[in-house]
């Protein structure tokens, strides 16, 4: 190797920033022991090197500029945990130019440029990792490019995003409504002030894309992941679902049908027996199936400065490894198929419908009627209370087709019986 160390250079210094100087700072004699080779801090890039920081660093260290870091001939890795696609993109692509390795944390700038980038880390024969941009300190990605290898995956079903596991977690509990507990989260730091990437599915969508491209060997476009949020849950889906044996979850779900690849992410209600259904507050989990393994489940932190940079620091261990024994891109991306995302009317699962009906006989069975006509069968039904002259009718059905259940919801929406079409909830309840 060119250096009588490996050398480090950080982009960012944020909260995994921090998280990753304090391991390699606290840990130093521990990572050294693994890789049997010192490894060095060299160069971190801020915006405001006045800035106060709650970690210290040996003078010279901190830059305002990024060229110290993707153009320092010395750096062997860089790693990148600023965030977002610019110009972050330009300084991962600028990096690997310079046939400098890169660990990432970004989970977006994966989901969305991560064919071509890993493509460019193959044609300059450097490592590009990014165990982080998944479910914080928790293992997956390494787990499916290297434990389960054996194995055809089927599955992946996932609680990838703290924030909604925790706001639908308060109002299973509490009965609390959706806005109220958002204000409580993020008062708690557990939500940022603008949560649209949360609570509108899009942070885990992007985790999503990540996990299938490496399970299903394929390249997942992002935009044809079906996305739906959890700000429409009310208190009362949540309560019938305990009623009929369910927990909601916003759920990440992948699946491997007859060559096409199923990509959705919307609230889900599974099994209370179901081992994600015990994942509750800002705790994540993957659950995977394997055809030769069977059922696993990861489970752990998520997010934040710790498990996050837990992530970074075992790949920045990983690449150093790589390095020492002239081994990098020993691990390919598997990912250059290219299989078709299944339309979202083509999906099979079963369905929690809740309606609002005038109170009067003959209104189930003209709603059955339609159900049936649009082959749809009805596995249970709740009816009760009153409110004024209409009530509620929850319906769960068997395992139909998306398109067919929307069909059906066309029609039942024209019935001058029915007031209101008031939910629409998947249901995942079976563990193979």
């Amino acid at each position: 190797m060119k250096n009588s160390k490996i050398k480090v250079g950080v982009l960012g210094l944020g909260t995994v920033g921090s998280g990753v100087v304090k391991i390699l700072s606290e840990n130093k004699d521990g990572v050294e022991e693994k890789l049997e080779q010192p490894i060095e801090l060299a160069k971190v890039l801020v915006k405001n090197l006045d800035k106060q920081r709650e970690v210290e660093l040996p003078a010279g260290v901190l830059t305002a500029d990024p060229t110290e870091l993707l153009e320092n001939p010395e750096i062997d890795i860089i790693v990148e945990v600023i965030g977002g696609l610019e110009p972050t993109k330009d300084f991962v692509v600028r990096a690997l130019k310079a046939d400098k390795h890169v660990v990432t944390a970004n989970k977006e700038l994966m989901a969305k440029h991560g064919a071509e980038l890993l493509d460019l880390a193959t044609d300059r024969g450097v490592d590009l990792y990014f165990e982080a941009s998944v479910a914080g300190g928790i293992p997956i990605i390494r787990s499916l490019k290297e434990s389960l290898t054996a194995n055809r995956i089927e599955k992946i079903m996932g609680i990838v995003n703290g924030t909604t596991n925790y706001i639908l977690t308060k109002m299973t509990q509490e009965g609390a409504d959706f806005d109220e507990v958002l204000a409580e989260a993020q008062a708690s730091g557990y939500a940022e002030a603008d949560p649209t990437a949360d609570i509108d599915g899009y942070d885990a969508a992007y985790k999503l894309a990540i996990l299938a491209a490496i399970a299903f060997s394929s390249r997942i476009d992002i935009n044809e992941i079906y996305l739906e949020g959890i700000s429409q849950v009310p208190p009362e889906d949540i309560s019938y679902a305990q009623e009929l044996g369910y927990v909601i979850k916003l759920l990440a779900i992948a699946k491997e049908v007859n060559g096409e690849i199923e990509a959705r992410v919307h609230p889900t209600m599974i099994p209370k027996e179901h081992p994600l259904a015990a994942v509750s507050d800002v705790f994540n989990a993957v659950f995977v199936e394997g055809h030769a393994v069977g059922e696993l489940m990861y489970y752990g932190r998520g997010a934040g400065s710790m498990p996050t940079a837990s992530a970074v620091v075992a790949d920045i261990i990983d690449v150093a490894r790589n390095i020492i024994y002239d081994a990098n891109t020993r691990i390919h991306c598997g990912c250059q198929e290219a299989k078709a995302l299944m339309p979202m009317a083509e999906v099979e699962s079963k369905y929690y419908l809740r309606l609002k009906v005038i109170d009067k006989p003959g209104v189930l069975s003209a709603v059955a009627k339609i159900l049936a006509e649009n082959e749809v069968s009805i596995a249970s039904v709740i009816q009760q209370g009153e409110d004024g002259d209409a009530v509620p009718l929850v319906l769960i059905t068997h395992q139909v087709t998306e398109g067919d259940i929307q069909a059906a919801l066309k029609e039942i929406d024209n019935l001058a019986e029915v007031k209101e079409i008031s939910s629409l909830i998947r249901v995942e309840d079976q563990v193979e």
